[in-house]
């Protein structure tokens, strides 16, 4: 089988590459800004901005068609965490963010949709956040609640228009993890998320596409 991760050079992504990889699937991960020699052994490396065409061009014609089991569209940015109300959240941000987290995704989906139909009974996995929910709209990061409610919509919507291509696609919640973005409190560390995630992953199908849950299992709406 062959999983793409996307945003795959540090944090959640790499752990999913690096479980994958000890899996023994085949893995091809990609990276906005360079591809890390010291990680070359754990999957196929490639360039990817998926805020740009012309770098899902460059995607494509390297892939050439091959078949895609699994995409996780996991790039993502949070930069709007430190913004005060009063003075924050400069359009800049919601533009930069969107692009990353809604856009990206969406794009991902697109570009690589020829290589999911290529591979039979394929799977999406869009990583959201229950940040995006209104049940858990605790205030502040806007931008960042705004963009993962959005991709979790995307993902219902493209699990009813793929569900007949026999593509499932769902969004999952990885918890509050101990990386870059989630910081040193956070309550799970980077190997349970995602090992959870793809435990959840493994699971997903036409039965459960178009469900949102957590890393654990849980239930989100």
């Amino acid at each position: 089988m062959t999983i793409l991760v996307t945003g795959a050079n540090r944090g959640i992504g790499l752990e999913l590459v690096r479980q994958y990889a000890e899996m023994g699937e085949t893995v091809i991960a990609t990276t906005r800004n360079r591809i890390p020699a010291e990680l070359d052994h754990l999957a196929e490396w490639h360039i990817l901005d998926v805020t740009d065409q012309a770098s899902f061009d460059g995607l494509n014609s390297a892939l050439d068609g091959r078949a895609v089991s699994v995409v996780i569209c996991n790039a993502g940015i949070y930069l709007d965490k430190p913004e005060s109300l009063a003075q924050g959240f400069k359009p800049e941000l919601w533009q930069q963010t969107f692009a990353v987290n809604v856009t990206g995704a969406f794009l991902t989906v697109q570009n690589l949709l020829p290589n999911l139909q290529a591979a039979g009974n394929a799977r999406i996995a869009i990583i959201a956040s229950k940040m995006g929910l209104s049940a858990h709209a605790k205030g502040g990061s806007y931008i960042y609640r705004a963009s993962k409610a959005a991709a979790i919509n995307l993902a219902a919507n493209l699990a009813h228009d793929l569900k007949p291509l026999d593509i499932a696609v769902g969004a999952y919640h990885p918890g509050w993890v101990r990386t870059d973005m989630g910081g040193k409190m956070a309550d799970v560390d980077i190997a349970t998320s995602a090992g959870g995630l793809i435990e959840r992953i493994r699971e997903l199908g036409p039965e459960t596409t178009g469900g949102f849950l957590a890393y654990d299992g849980e239930k989100l709406d």
